[in-house]
């Protein structure tokens, strides 16, 4: 039997140890934060509902979204032990560049929206972390000031063609003499996405005062104060606002853009330039034939086209079919930094976040920018030393074998 012993007061006190308090009420809650999922319940309490359904959601059932967070989950790893794994470089080389991490920000629009700091907050943050950022034809922040908040790191622009084709020329010509080195052209919007979320919400650019909105107000007052007393958002491109998302993108796209827009695109632009919104094989030869310097599988995050090819799914036949001829990049869906090293070992060059950068912007401004890439960050080292892998170019398909939970059926 074990002899008991009245516990002796030095022992005791040996045993506790009183963690100091942090006062800095935004730290405590970001420290707290473990996961990406962590960051968006945070981010949902102190957004209003419309601003912040404008980032979670997605295109009429959201299923492409769903869908594309299922890819990632249902992925399994086959880990090589015995390796020494004492130190991992998970930097990445993409578009004639380095990135010190394997992922960077995805363009976003009316950024400032769903926070004050906004693009200012992911350019500084992806500057700091020496990875890149991506500003939107509809972000909220000028191309000049996203350079003076990043100006030693990787700017990236993302082009959409819009009906007035000198706007889309216009800002092209600007990133450049910015020094953007990559253009994300975008090929997915021709017209907008059902987004219902929004309609329901009656989600407008600027928002508009009404009795929901007052009353979803209510318990968030520190929002409704930044968006009042910080400046006018500025858009990128958008000289005038007023209406729903869907009906500026519509008024903004045009369904007539082509290989002949492209082929302007590509005289006036001096860097690298990319397809953004690749969905199929097909369009990825075609794009690699017509001499482009990269392609994003992307189906926007699920808010164009619902029931769309999830890109994790497509991204090892796009590999095999032109992985040998162009840089391939993947976005949507990714919440974790095993998504990144999954999609890594499946042959895309990079990744890029959209939502998880938006949550963590929405939970704290810059610092909590900072906190969802150094959530990421741990995820990508732990997962690559668990592998058993020391660098991104390690990683390879054997390293991952994708569980489809959906199958096509013969005849379909």
């Amino acid at each position: 039997m074990v002899k008991r012993q009245f516990p002796r007061p030095a022992e005791v006190l040996d045993l506790m140890r009183f963690k100091k308090p942090d006062f800095n009420a935004r730290r405590r809650r970001l420290n707290a934060a473990l996961t990406i999922g962590d960051l968006r319940e945070i981010a949902k309490r102190r957004t209003p509902k419309a601003a912040f359904d404008y980032t979670d959601g997605a295109a009429e059932g959201e299923l492409s979204l769903s869908r594309a967070r299922e890819a990632f989950e249902d992925v399994e790893f086959h880990p090589r032990v015995l390796r020494d794994v004492s130190a991992v470089d998970a930097t990445a080389n993409v578009f004639g560049g380095t990135s010190a991490l394997p992922f960077g920000i995805a363009p976003t629009g009316f950024t400032r929206l769903m926070q004050t700091e906004g693009e200012i907050a992911g350019a500084s943050s992806a500057g700091a972390h020496g990875i890149p950022f991506t500003l939107s034809t509809l972000g909220t922040t000028s191309i000049e000031d996203v350079k003076a908040a990043n100006p030693e790191g990787r700017n990236w622009f993302q082009l959409y063609v819009m009906r007035d084709r000198e706007i889309s020329y216009e800002l092209t010509r600007r990133a450049a003499t910015a020094g953007f080195d990559t253009l994300f052209f975008t090929v997915d919007t021709s017209v907008a996405g059902a987004r219902l979320r929004d309609k329901r919400n009656g989600f407008s650019i600027p928002p508009q005062l009404t009795a929901r909105t007052l009353l979803d107000a209510l318990p968030r007052p520190w929002w409704w104060w930044d968006f009042l007393t910080t400046p006018k958002l500025e858009f990128a491109s958008l000289s005038s606002t007023g209406g729903t998302v869907g009906e500026l993108l519509d008024a903004a796209m045009d369904p007539t853009i082509s290989f002949a827009d492209l082929k302007v695109i590509r005289d006036l632009w001096p860097g690298k330039l990319v397809i953004k919104g690749v969905q199929s094989v097909q369009d990825a030869r075609a794009l690699v034939d017509a001499g482009v310097d990269g392609i994003v599988l992307s189906n926007h995050g699920g808010r164009q086209l619902d029931r769309a090819p999830v890109p994790f799914h497509l991204l090892p036949e796009v590999v095999r079919e032109v992985g040998a001829h162009t840089e391939i990049v993947i976005d949507t869906g990714i919440m974790h930094g095993a998504d990144i090293v999954a999609a890594i070992a499946l042959g895309a060059k990079f990744t890029l976040i959209g939502r998880a950068y938006l949550y963590g912007l929405m939970a704290g401004g810059r610092q909590g920018v900072d906190r969802t890439i150094q959530i990421l960050t741990d995820q990508i080292v732990r997962t690559m030393k668990l592998l058993g892998t020391h660098t991104i170019a390690e990683l390879e398909p054997g390293h991952v074998t994708p569980l489809h939970r959906l199958t096509p059926r013969p005849g379909g």
